[in-house]
């Protein structure tokens, strides 16, 4: 059993980014806090899996109003990277439950190579302000909704409650992101392979 803190001050650069690596993997195993208040066990819905799609979508939305693609990626990628230590934690938890976010993004980045840039990234990402912050957190948000669309389709009630209170959709900052909003209250989640289907082989 392991006693007091670990000893890597002296890791290495290669050492200290392997880590990292091997720390990010763990995403892929921390799943999502709102199962529990959306009443679902969707163990598919990580935090890794919440924030490919959030990158995916962030690519997409910075093309359209004109943000720097680049840096809405690396926001996306970085945003709930804390959460392989701090877990994550819905909005029940968050009345009782206070994370240093800051303090875990510094020793996780603190170390390893170009940690300014992410650090700065992650900073911008928090504070709002810039553009490609505002479209990173309206990418989130969008990937929310878009997963509450899915649950409602299966027919999650709860998740149609959600949906229903349009508070997700209040929280977004550009009209492209409005936009896309609106679609995904209207568009069938499996309208992507509805002319894809057929029951012949080529």
């Amino acid at each position: 059993m392991m006693k007091g803190k670990a000893k890597n001050k002296n890791l290495s650069k290669i050492e200290e980014l392997t880590s990292f690596f091997f720390e990010v993997g763990t995403l892929r195993k921390i799943a999502r806090s709102h199962r529990q208040t959306l009443l679902t066990d969707d163990l598919s819905d990580s935090i890794a899996s919440h924030s490919f799609r959030v990158a995916i979508i962030g690519y997409f939305l910075a093309k359209e109003v004109g943000a720097d693609s680049d840096k809405v990626i690396k926001m996306c990628l970085l945003h709930d990277i804390e959460e392989s230590r701090a877990g994550d934690q819905n909005w029940v938890h968050k009345k009782y439950v206070k994370v240093f976010e800051n303090e875990i993004r510094e020793e996780q980045l603190g170390k390893i190579p170009h940690s300014q840039e992410l650090l700065s990234l992650s900073k911008e990402y928090d504070e709002k302000k810039s553009l490609e912050a505002k479209v990173a957190k309206d990418s989130d948000l969008l990937d929310q909704i878009l997963l509450l669309r899915e649950y409602e389709w299966v027919g999650n009630k709860e998740a149609k409650r959600w949906l229903d209170g349009e508070a997700q959709g209040k929280r977004i900052y550009n009209q492209a992101a409005r936009q896309i909003v609106k679609e995904i209250y209207k568009q069938k989640p499996s309208l992507w392979w509805h002319n894809l289907w057929t029951s012949d082989r080529r």
